[in-house]
């Protein structure tokens, strides 16, 4: 049975082009939040594959900085979460589309504005 399951979900994943619309997106989001980075003082880096994505904030590892960037991300409606300090981890799911994608990365960068120092 469980196999049979699996069998599935990987038949779904092919059907419905999941890897390609993670890989599409996952480019877009790298684009445009690098672009924002080139001149911010709160965000050093993005990087990532797919929709599977991390943004480096400028703080160390034991700050609360990338912390509170990702508690008023969640007032927004965006979940995110902090990994090793000051890392946000983004693990969008694999079905989003371009127009979820473009409010996500809005409202991370409106956060990280409200951040800057």
């Amino acid at each position: 049975m469980a196999a049979a399951v699996a069998i599935e979900a990987l038949q779904v994943a092919k059907d419905e082009n999941l890897a390609e619309n993670a890989q599409k997106l996952g480019e877009i989001f790298r684009r445009e939040i690098g672009e924002y980075i080139k001149n911010s003082n709160i965000a050093t880096l993005v990087r990532g594959k797919g929709l599977l994505n991390a943004v480096v904030i400028n703080d160390t590892e034991e700050s609360d900085t990338a912390w509170n960037i990702c508690l008023r991300m969640r007032d927004k409606g965006l979940l995110a979460k902090p990994t090793h300090g000051n890392i946000i981890r983004f693990a969008p799911p694999l079905v989003m589309n371009e127009s979820q994608l473009k409010e996500c990365i809005d409202i991370i960068i409106s956060t990280l504005k409200e951040f800057e120092k």
